[in-house]
């Protein structure tokens, strides 16, 4: 039986992080499997982020719009949009939490890491690895400050640093902790990142503060969720006694981290489903955005001016 060919389709990237490997997107690795994505110029379909503004230069085509970060795609400037937000919008919008590409592939987060039988003395307390303290809630650096009252938590990041050093590789550095302080920037429902999902992969338990929504998609069991608790001080007594419990760390630790089965055939799934509905129709059928009426004037009057001295700022930091 004869294979059909894969249909080609014309693609260009904007607006992305500085470096981003864009072959390695995990949305780009499952579309490659169905389709023979080509670089071009003049692309039919424009994967835009939201660090720049480069997207304004791209007239005729679609725009697809991605993001990691806690913010919602403007679907007056975009045809698609692809985030963590719980939300429908026709067939406009696809939630791709932020976790998902930092794990390309999700079956480490169901199977590696997960230790059958860790040798606990070995483990050093719990670590803390962040860069970001001015634009981030202080609720984690608030914990972190009590949580060291307990014993000394290991700061490996440019915040709150406490070693000399900086961590060079995450995962190599946490899977040497029980623990790992695991709290957002911001309490977004459906922002979830990898300060959740690289310390289940590398075998230590997060103490997560984040996403209100979690359980929907993540085993609150197989971590401490600290929305559970009345205050810091309980959640921190519930700590102490897991650290002195070995054989609750081990039920806790060795809990599935899903509450879903096959969460990679459906994140999967999913993804095709949606650009199959684009890329699977004419170009004209499968535009979203309007050229005419009030949506014109508004794409027009944001479009300039360039960037403020201050988001360039921001930008330089990604």
């Amino acid at each position: 039986m004869k294979i059909r060919d894969k249909i080609t389709i014309k693609i260009a990237y904007c607006d992305f992080w500085a470096n981003c490997k864009f072959d390695e997107l995990h949305f780009t690795k499952i579309l490659n499997e169905k389709y023979n994505l080509v670089y071009s110029d003049e692309p039919d379909y424009l994967f835009c982020s939201c660090f720049g503004r480069e997207h304004f230069k791209y007239k005729d085509c679609i725009k697809i719009f991605y993001t990691g970060e806690n913010c919602v795609c403007d679907f007056n400037l975009y045809d698609y949009g692809l985030s963590s937000c719980y939300m429908t919008f026709t067939d406009r919008h696809l939630r791709f939490p932020q976790w998902i590409p930092y794990d390309l592939n999700l079956i480490s987060l169901m199977e590696y890491g997960r230790e059958k039988n860790p040798d606990l003395d070995k483990k050093k307390f719990c670590n803390f690895i962040y860069s970001n303290a001015h634009c981030a809630e202080q609720f984690r650096e608030v914990f972190f400050e009590k949580l060291s009252k307990y014993k000394k938590v290991d700061s490996g990041g440019s915040v709150l640093n406490n070693l000399g050093y900086k961590v060079q590789n995450k995962l190599d550095f946490i899977k040497d902790y029980k623990f790992t302080i695991a709290i957002e920037n911001s309490f977004v429902q459906g922002y979830i990142t990898e300060k959740l999902s690289d310390p289940l992969i590398a075998g230590s338990m997060p103490l997560y503060y984040g996403d209100p929504m979690v359980g929907e998609e993540f085993n609150t069991n197989s971590f401490v969720n600290l929305r559970d608790f009345k205050s810091i001080n309980e959640a921190i007594e519930y700590i102490v006694e897991l650290d002195k419990n070995d054989k609750l760390y081990l039920e806790k630790l060795q809990s599935p981290c899903f509450i879903h089965a096959n969460v990679e055939n459906y994140y999967r799934n999913k993804t095709i489903d949606f650009f199959s509905n684009i890329f699977d129709r004419e170009k004209e059928e499968a535009k979203r955005v309007t050229r005419f009426g009030w949506t014109k004037y508004y794409v027009d009057a944001i479009a300039p001016p360039p960037p403020s001295p201050w988001f360039k700022k921001i930008l330089k930091k990604y």
